[in-house]
């Protein structure tokens, strides 16, 4: 299974990303996603931000990881019909 996690962009030199996840920080390459800005959430996988996202896409995949493991529902989710 593969898995990205969300980060924030810190800082932009070049082609790589300073970004930030829960108080730890690391390089990320934006080769893939050239539009990201300082301040943005991407996903980040293998090293690569692969997608930007909003905040409220983070607090959604937060909640649901911590409910995964064992913590109390915090968030109600939509479920659209395609």
């Amino acid at each position: 299974m593969c898995l990205a996690f969300p980060a924030k962009v810190l800082e932009i030199t070049g082609d790589l990303a300073t970004v930030e996840r829960s108080g730890v920080k690391r390089s990320a390459s934006l080769m893939l996603l050239p539009e990201a800005k300082i301040g943005d959430y991407v996903l980040i996988h293998a090293g690569f931000a692969m997608q930007v996202i909003d905040e409220r896409e983070v607090e959604i995949r937060d909640a649901l990881v911590a409910e995964m493991n064992g913590a109390p529902r915090t968030i109600q989710l939509e479920i659209r019909n395609a």
